[in-house]
């Protein structure tokens, strides 16, 4: 070798070689499980035929848990023929991998098996430290789908919901309004049209708005962020009536209002709409309030149920529906987790059985974000 730098290697012997790697291979196939809903008013399911089919194509084992299905309209027929197995609710449970609408509940945790995953709404705000710590001496992997972004940094799963509650809100006002004072949300031609009062320019408004714009209601949204009222009139592309959220400005609004629809969350604070405010609202109005069970923002309305959707006080009908989208089961089942997040979960899969290894995929990084609980440890700082 002409070199200046001593080596005791041939030139031949430098050039890199192959090397062989022992590569450790999963047994098994990847199974999946899905337990029926238990949750009080829970209609929804987390998985379609449809999505049962295209995982059984790609070599997964789904167990269905029987019946898990009906209350979205989907038999366990159905799921059959996509390739699924009809099982009881243990066997559902003792999967590698356990799909759910809701959280488990703490006997549910207790049908898991150790150090396997599961993928719910966590909904840790409404958790005690306790429910936490046994997912953690069970070693479950939990990975809360609510906070799961995509590529431009949004909660996919929250928004699209968001969607839904909000046009189903304005459906919910216009039978309410019908019970109440026998009026049609929207208008006719020589009929004054109702008048709608959005509390929230979010997703969650933004769609109530939208829903009620295209039933023919005048509409007024209220936010205390100049940038989301700017964005709902951009988004719209019509004029609508925007405003802060000023007590004086706002109470004039709900003198006039026939619905009030309320999508800003109160957690620790006190509601936007005082008593005093719905006492002076039109007798037969309608109050929905979609942040029922995220601090409410109207401090009259009380959770409701579908057996009893809502309550009459000071002359008002109020909603507090604290899950509407489970009215409507098969839309958001359909919607909710399986449209979008099937498209991920095969890349999911991966990334949890690669030991939570992030991998350069836009997916993978915003699924580590959503991670809550792995092996036992924590790894996400909204718990304290």
């Amino acid at each position: 070798m002409n070199s200046s730098v001593f080596t005791p290697f041939t030139e031949k012997e430098l050039v890199p070689q192959e090397e062989r790697l022992e590569v450790i291979k999963k047994g098994g196939i990847m199974t999946i499980g899905v337990p029926k809903e238990s949750s009080l008013n829970e209609n929804r399911v987390p998985i379609t035929p449809d999505a049962v089919q295209v995982l059984t194509q790609c070599g997964y084992k789904l167990m269905i848990e029987s019946d898990a299905g009906k209350k979205a309209f989907f038999s366990d027929l159905e799921y059959s023929e996509a390739g699924a197995f009809i099982v009881d609710k243990t066997k559902a449970f003792e999967q590698d991998l356990v799909l759910k609408v809701s959280a488990p509940s703490l006997e549910e945790i207790d049908l898991l098996k150790p150090n396997s995953y599961i993928i719910s709404a966590l909904q840790i705000n409404l958790r005690e430290k306790e429910y936490f710590k046994k997912l953690s001496e069970k070693k479950i992997n939990a990975i809360a789908y609510e906070f799961i972004e995509d590529e431009n940094k949004e909660q996919m799963l929250v928004k699209l919901i968001g969607e839904i509650a909000g046009g189903m809100s304005v459906l919910c006002a216009s039978e309410m309004l019908a019970v109440s004072k026998g009026i049609m949300l929207g208008g006719i031609t020589g009929v004054r049209p109702v008048e709608v009062v959005v509390l929230g320019a979010d997703i969650v408004g933004e769609y109530a708005v939208r829903a009620a714009i295209g039933l023919g209601a005048t509409v007024r949204v209220f936010d205390n962020s100049l940038s989301k009222l700017r964005n709902i009139q951009n988004s719209i592309g019509s004029r609508i009536s925007t405003s802060m959220i000023d007590p004086k400005e706002l109470t004039k609004s709900l003198r006039r209002a026939d619905v009030l629809i309320g999508t800003i969350p109160r957690i620790n604070m006190p509601p936007i709409v005082t008593e005093k405010m719905v006492t002076l609202m039109k007798q037969g109005s309608v109050i929905v309030d979609l942040t029922i069970d995220t601090g409410k923002c109207v401090e009259t309305t009380e959770v409701t149920d579908f057996e009893k959707p809502y309550v009459e006080k000071h002359g008002i009908l109020h909603s507090g529906l604290p899950n509407l989208t489970s009215k409507i089961p098969r839309t958001t089942s359909k919607g909710n987790i399986l449209t979008d997040f099937m498209m991920i979960l095969e890349v999911t899969i991966v990334f949890f059985l690669a030991i939570l290894i992030i991998i350069p995929i836009n997916q993978g990084h915003s699924l580590f974000k959503a991670i809550q609980i792995n092996s036992g440890f924590f790894w996400d700082f909204h718990i304290t």
